[in-house]
């Protein structure tokens, strides 16, 4: 989160990892940015709430918020998903994702001088693998409620897109790697028509534009930093 538009000056992180939230307080700091780390569970309405206060309260205002929370994606066939992870899942993925969203909204509308709304989806939003069906429905959901919010709030100004990113390097893809036996120089390219998985830096600049007003006449769409899967 942001409460400068134009400069991305101040920033809210929040993360249920506190380790890793203060590790990107130190990268936004070490850049020359200031930044402040909140640890919240997106699944719950009360801890998303204040999380949007604290940021009015130690910046003054909201105008842009990038919301990115997610678990690691299930892995049984429809036919024996676990239903307490999809129930957690969903908390998280979707549910989570809404909550940020009601209350970002709802202090963008406060302000009444508009702003930009990112929300992560993935490319199994929009082309879905097997055996994880509660991540895919999480992703198609968070793709639907974009494109919703984006037609709700245009007349205030209030910008809502997605990106959604393909292979990215992170440690869950290496780790599904390791787990089937695969390496990026034989699996990359039947994910990516560059023949390589994607940087997390990749997604960040994606992300980025459509938070900066170079991207004022961009709402209800999608991203796709998937280096061409769609299209495949």
């Amino acid at each position: 989160m942001s409460s400068s538009f134009n400069s991305f000056k101040f920033t809210l992180v929040n993360c249920l990892n506190e380790e890793k939230g203060n590790k990107v307080v130190a990268e936004i700091e070490a850049a020359g940015g200031t930044a402040y780390f909140v640890k919240v569970d997106v699944s719950k309405s009360e801890f998303v709430q204040k999380m949007v206060q604290d940021t009015v309260e130690k910046y003054g205002r909201l105008d842009i918020a990038v919301n990115n929370a997610a678990l690691t994606p299930d892995d049984k066939p429809s036919a024996e998903f676990d239903e307490d992870y999809w129930d957690r899942l969903m908390s998280v993925d979707l549910k989570g994702a809404a909550l940020c969203m009601k209350y970002e909204l709802q202090q963008m509308i406060k302000q009444g001088e508009g702003g930009s709304i990112i929300n992560i989806s993935s490319i199994s939003g929009f082309r879905p693998q097997p055996n994880n069906i509660a991540y895919v429905a999480a992703r198609h959901g968070v793709v639907g409620m974009t494109k919703v919010a984006a037609l709700e709030y245009g007349p205030q100004n209030i910008r809502v897109n997605s990106v959604a990113p393909g292979a990215i390097d992170t440690s869950m893809l290496r780790g599904a790697l390791e787990q089937f036996g695969l390496d990026e120089e034989s699996y990359a390219p039947q994910l990516s028509l560059l023949n390589r998985f994607g940087k997390a830096d990749e997604v960040a600049q994606a992300t980025l534009w459509l938070a900066s007003d170079q991207s004022s006449y961009v709402t209800g769409t999608t991203i796709h930093a998937d280096a061409g899967y769609i299209s495949r």
